[in-house]
């Protein structure tokens, strides 16, 4: 008994929350519509000084933790090690596995392509490295864009080709799910499953993180049932979660307090007003200083040692011209 009240405590480790979200992070809203779907009580906390970390979202219980990077990701971990399973009735079904596939790639394919790749990089700066010094949040702004083009293969030559074909498998999934989804309350057996957490969570990041100019953002506004679908849970599952115990943010980002309407979309996001620091919130500052003095170290012992290869080449080079082998 003590055993399984101590498995309850979860707590979800995300990056930090704005855009009117409880958490900005693409890869960490699926894992806290997942728990909220589940009903299981979870605390949230953001991690504020590993900006690049492919570990985030993780959850922690206790010794266990469930990391991003590991085992199939959040949900898989979760639902394997025998926490939360919303999957076990849909598991075998054709059509469940063929959508979340679908989800699962072109959609969070169509997604790290706006936010890296086909956009300003404003909501990127925003979510990763706005608390970040200009230089270092820069550097590591174009080595993460440099990234996801090599995982979504796009080249010099190739990269009006695989925007094309991006935007319009995302636009086949919108249309497939659209019509899966009709007027249900969710997309399989009347009941949540990991497909409707992770369908969510990149709804509700392409309407509200995204730019009013997002190509993604408007393919989805044109399916009615989707973004009304999207609304309704944000609605129950994110607005009235201040009264409720599930979910509870232990760091609270007053950006999220007002979340955008649709009828505010085309609105600026409100400015955040001053407030006292927690002492937490000042350990991470002082931890975040380090990790900035020793990103910048390395940045600079790099240079250095590039500098000092190609001094090195050049003398090597003057010393040849010079040489007589006579």
């Amino acid at each position: 008994m003590e055993e399984a009240k101590e498995r309850e405590k979860l707590t979800l480790v995300s990056r930090k929350s704005c855009f009117g979200l409880p958490t900005s992070c693409p890869n960490c809203l699926p894992a806290y519509v997942y728990l909220k779907f589940s009903g299981t009580p979870f605390d949230l906390d953001f991690n504020l000084i590993n900006p690049d970390s492919d570990q985030i979202p993780y959850v922690e219980s206790g010794t266990y933790v469930a990391y991003n990077n590991e085992k199939g990701g959040v949900i898989r971990s979760l639902s394997e090690d025998g926490f939360v399973d919303l999957d076990s009735q849909v598991r075998g079904i054709p059509e469940w596995i063929s959508a979340k596939a679908m989800v699962d790639s072109w959609l969070a394919d169509a997604i790290i392509y706006e936010l890296w790749v086909g956009s300003d990089g404003t909501s990127a700066h925003k979510i990763y490295y706005s608390d970040l010094p200009w230089p270092l949040g820069k550097i590591l702004y174009l080595k993460q864009v440099h990234v996801v083009k090599q995982i979504l293969g796009i080249t010099k030559e190739n990269a009006e080709r695989r925007e094309e074909e991006i935007y319009r498998n995302a636009n086949d999934a919108f249309s497939a799910l659209s019509t899966r989804l009709g007027e249900q309350d969710y997309f399989f057996d009347n009941r949540p499953t990991s497909l409707d957490a992770v369908f969510l969570g990149h709804a509700l990041f392409t309407l509200y993180a995204l730019p009013e100019t997002s190509v993604l953002r408007s393919k989805l506004l044109e399916h009615d049932n989707l973004v009304r679908y999207t609304e309704k849970y944000k609605s129950e599952l994110i607005d009235s979660s201040g009264s409720s115990s599930s979910g509870t943010q232990s760091q609270s980002d007053p950006s999220s307090s007002v979340p955008r309407r649709p009828s505010q979309w085309s609105s600026k996001p409100k400015s955040k007003p001053k407030r006292e620091k927690t002492e937490e919130e000042k350990k991470f500052r002082r931890r975040a200083k380090y990790f900035l003095v020793t990103q910048l170290v390395a940045v600079l012992v790099f240079l250095s040692l590039l500098g000092g290869s190609d001094a090195a080449e050049v003398e090597l080079d003057e010393d040849d011209d010079g040489a007589d082998y006579d």
